[in-house]
């Protein structure tokens, strides 16, 4: 992990959210079923949970600013399509 996401993971509960609204534009509601959503999946260290949460905004949104908006599949299935994907490459190391 660089440094620069290293200090992003460790900052505070709302430092981490608030970088999560400026970087790519959810609110608080979203977050939540996002952390929720990973803590269900069994990702309890909150470390973790918060690399699973920024490596999915990344999948959803890409490099640039997102627009918090999940489209027409909808955060749930995004969230499914994105938890396949990384099972899958888990699974072929």
């Amino acid at each position: 992990m660089n440094e620069a996401k290293e200090r992003i993971i460790n900052r505070t509960d709302l430092h981490f959210l608030r970088y999560c609204q400026g970087q790519y534009g959810i609110n608080r509601g979203v977050y939540n079923t996002i952390e929720q959503w990973f803590y269900n999946k069994k990702v309890y260290n909150i470390e973790s949970r918060r690399q699973y949460i920024l490596d999915f905004l990344k999948h959803v949104f890409g490099e640039n600013k997102g627009s918090g908006k999940f489209g027409r599949e909808g955060l749930i299935s995004n969230l499914q399509h994105f938890w396949v994907s990384i099972t899958e490459h888990q699974n072929e190391s």
